[in-house]
């Protein structure tokens, strides 16, 4: 076996403090001679995160222990090849850092690689390594990995351990990983995922018609032609409106503030003492964060508590959701702010579902639409995550890729 290198980084995807020499993992174990990159959130020993704000960087202090998830890649034989860009402070979904530049899309090219976990999922995209490790809050592995082709998970909340992670809002937050090969994305569960398994076999197919309905009908036609031709192995697709009496856009909106409203907590104090220059969208919704209310924080915890007895009603095991990962293909780089906006909204009406309920969910590469990846997604049942991880191995062959 030989040695890993640093990889050639022609995407911007890594850090310009990243590190210079591979860290080695054990060499033995379930991912031996694989390779991966860590998004700038995770601590390792012997260097800062950044949180894709120089500032921080700055700030911060050497970190004298490496987060228990990113160790035990190590220990199942991976090795660290380089340490990824990200969103300022995970604050977005187009993948653009006013400071560290934006990772290019290799699969989709003069088009956003999605954020917040931009450099991890540009690296699957460009192949400069086996897999890569993210987080999602809000759909930061989710969107990237529809964007940039691969696959992606955001695992059942509290499954994998986000221990000397930074965080964002921390009922919300998961780690998460891609990879090009849905083998491989499936290996690593074993490796990461703990033990409050609930084993089961997709059974229910729950076609999610509101999602369907917000989403360009160019992608909504081409992700429904792959479920189709995927009839072998999917149970018959049931329509349902997931949303119920209520609409995504009611649920997005709680999301937004229960969100803003951790991140008041976790995040905005640090940005107030030391008032870092800021990009473009990020300083908005920091102030954004600021301005909540307890009053909004009450009415958005009871529509949260509404989408969970809606959406725990249906995600029982043996039945998985169905919806697109994301509901446009890759915004252009030089896509107006005010398009940004609207697309971010949009999405996270998407994103959402899974981000309240805490349900694990993945996106494959599913098709291409104008030349650029679109992913198709599964929610699961809580703990369900093994089984969708086994469903990406079987869609794999009616996938792009």
């Amino acid at each position: 076996m030989t040695d890993p290198k640093i990889p050639a980084d022609p995407v911007g995807a890594l850090m310009p403090h990243t590190i210079t020499a591979p860290i080695k993992g054990s060499g033995v174990g379930p991912l031996a001679g694989k390779t991966f990159v860590v998004k700038d959130q995770y601590h390792i020993a012997g260097r800062k995160i950044s949180n894709g704000s120089p500032d921080y960087l700055a700030w911060a202090e050497v970190n004298d222990t490496t987060a228990p998830t990113v160790q035990k890649l190590l220990d199942a034989g991976a090795d660290i090849v380089g340490i990824a860009v990200c969103d300022e402070f995970y604050y977005s979904l187009t993948g653009a850092n006013a400071h560290y530049g934006t990772p290019v899309n290799a699969r989709a090219p003069g088009r956003m690689p999605g954020g917040s976990s931009s450099g991890s999922a540009a690296a699957m995209a460009a192949e400069m390594c086996d897999f890569s490790l993210g987080s999602d809050t809000g759909g930061s592995v989710r969107i990237p990995g529809s964007f940039c082709g691969a696959y992606g998970i955001r695992p059942s909340l509290g499954r994998v351990d986000l221990s000397h992670a930074h965080g964002m809002a921390p009922s919300f937050d998961t780690a998460g990983w891609f990879a090009n090969d849905a083998t491989l994305f499936r290996d690593i569960g074993p490796v990461l995922l703990d033990n409050a398994t609930a084993p089961g076999k997709a059974e229910h197919l729950l076609l999610l018609t509101d999602a369907f309905e917000r989403t360009d009908p160019m992608v909504g036609d081409a992700l429904n032609a792959v479920i189709s031709s995927a009839a072998s192995i999917l149970p018959e697709p049931e329509p349902i409106q997931i949303a119920g009496d209520d609409t995504l856009e009611t649920w997005w909106d709680a999301f937004r503030v229960l969100q803003a409203g951790e991140v008041a907590s976790s995040n905005l104090p640090w940005v107030k003492e030391h008032n870092p220059d800021l990009g473009p969208g990020i300083r908005e919704r920091f102030a954004m964060a600021a301005a909540i209310t307890p009053e909004e924080t009450q009415a958005a915890a009871k529509v949260q508590n509404r989408v969970r007895e809606r959406v725990f009603s249906l995600a029982t095991p043996g039945t998985i959701l169905c919806l697109p990962t994301a509901p446009v293909i890759a915004p252009k780089t030089d896509a107006p702010a005010e398009d940004l906006e609207f697309f971010r909204a949009n999405t996270m009406a998407l994103t959402c579902i899974a981000g309240h309920t805490g349900l694990p969910q993945i996106t494959i590469p599913a098709t291409n639409v104008d030349g650029c990846p679109a992913g198709l997604s599964f929610i699961g049942w809580p703990g369900g995550d093994e089984a969708l991880l086994d469903l990406a191995v079987a869609m794999q062959p009616f996938c792009v890729r």
